[in-house]
């Protein structure tokens, strides 16, 4: 995917917004995670659920020491699905975590490394032509656990960016169709490429992270909390 040129008056925005972000809640060191194996593993199950459940489920994986691609494969898939449980959707992510790491095991030698060898957008077909993974969990992988600088769209940045009038796709839809993903995505790579690409996976990991904490904590669906928002400043003036 081509990154197109920015709306300047749309990419001065969000530039300020990140400095204002930063300003009041600093580096988000974001994501959560020992190894890139384990980020992989989150990204997955964070699926449709809160990281707090994903925490559990990992904390489990732990405790029966399988937080391996081969150790992980090896379990049952009632027992793999029991220890996720937490997650949600245990019995599909069960069946999702299987499809990736059967790949990485057969295809790759069970060698994240290997996995995230070559160019970003090669890279970002590989998985997403794994069965259960889409763009947010592909570009979730590539940009925390692979060094790829693929920004993360979810519906936070959707919410978000329709408020401050930054984007505009389909309102009052849940999620992001693929044209609307691709839409946001393209937009924000475009917006924020101002820094060097030594500091751009950085600067990207922690942007969507501060997204993030600002669709959890303030813009949430219904009574969003407009007036303690560290970007309350960048709202429209009307509307």
């Amino acid at each position: 995917m081509s990154r197109r040129a920015a709306n300047p008056e749309v990419a001065r925005s969000l530039r300020k917004a990140y400095q204002m972000l930063f300003a009041a809640n600093g580096h988000q060191q974001w994501w959560p995670g020992e190894t890139p194996f384990e980020v992989c593993v989150g990204a997955i199950l964070t699926q449709n659920t809160a990281w707090s459940n994903v925490e559990r489920a990992i904390c489990n994986l732990k405790q029966k020491r399988v937080l391996t691609p081969r150790r992980m494969y090896a379990l049952p898939h009632s027992e793999l699905a029991d220890l996720i449980r937490p997650a949600g959707y245990f019995n599909v992510k069960a069946t999702r975590l299987r499809n990736f790491l059967q790949t990485l095991i057969v295809d790759y030698g069970a060698s994240i490394k290997r996995l995230f060898v070559g160019e970003t957008q090669a890279v970002r077909s590989r998985l997403l032509n794994i069965n259960g993974i889409g763009p947010e969990t592909a570009d979730s992988m590539l940009l925390y656990a692979g060094e790829h600088a693929s920004f993360v769209i979810d519906a936070y940045t959707k919410r978000i960016f329709q408020r401050h009038n930054w984007w505009h796709g389909n309102q009052g839809t849940k999620g992001n169709s693929r044209s609307e993903y691709d839409s946001l995505q393209a937009l924000c790579e475009g917006s924020l490429n101002q820094t060097r690409e030594s500091e751009r996976l950085d600067y990207w990991q922690d942007f969507h992270a501060q997204l993030v904490m600002i669709g959890k904590d303030y813009c949430r669906p219904r009574n969003p909390d407009c007036k303690h928002c560290p970007l309350a400043p960048l709202l429209p003036k009307s509307g």
